[in-house]
């Protein structure tokens, strides 16, 4: 099973999309990060340099000065949207349900994504929400288990 509808090309925290897998239905939604660290704090390398022993370093070559300079003022471009909130960082959540019920709120997630981020179509997210989506159903399946078992043991008592 896969997402048939992916996350739009423009997102806002909150957008969702659903799939069905089997009996469940999933949710995959677009939550932001908590994390208040800049780019250049959560990426070595973030920065370019013209170092060869430095995170970043844009090679060697006869036109490394001019490589670095573009790779300066696109790093330099990225900060200012995110600063800007032209983007942001998020996480992919995934819930379960079954036939109307949530099973599992967060039955998977996986944060530190850059949502919205310049010259990416987010087509990311919807790659991530479908890797996501075992883990996902194995914990629908076993808090299913545990409800089927309660009831059992409530049954016979």
């Amino acid at each position: 099973m896969k997402f048939t509808q992916g996350f739009p090309s423009f997102v806002c925290p909150g957008d969702r999309i659903t799939g069905e897998a089997g009996p469940f239905t999933i949710l995959a939604q677009i939550v932001p990060d908590d994390c208040p660290d800049a780019p250049d704090q959560r990426q070595d390398g973030f920065w370019p340099s013209l170092y060869a022993d430095a995170p970043g370093f844009i090679g060697p070559g006869p036109s490394h000065r001019q490589r670095f300079a573009e790779a300066q003022a696109k790093a330099e471009a990225i900060m200012e949207g995110w600063r800007k909130g032209d983007w942001f960082y998020c996480g992919i959540v995934l819930s379960v349900s079954l036939e109307g019920v949530q099973l599992a709120s967060h039955a998977a997630s996986l944060w530190g994504i850059e949502a919205n981020y310049p010259d990416a179509d987010n087509s990311y997210l919807t790659e991530v929400a479908n890797e996501l989506l075992p883990e996902a159903i194995a914990a629908g399946r076993e808090t299913l288990a545990r409800l089927v078992s309660h009831a059992t043991v409530l049954k016979g008592a």
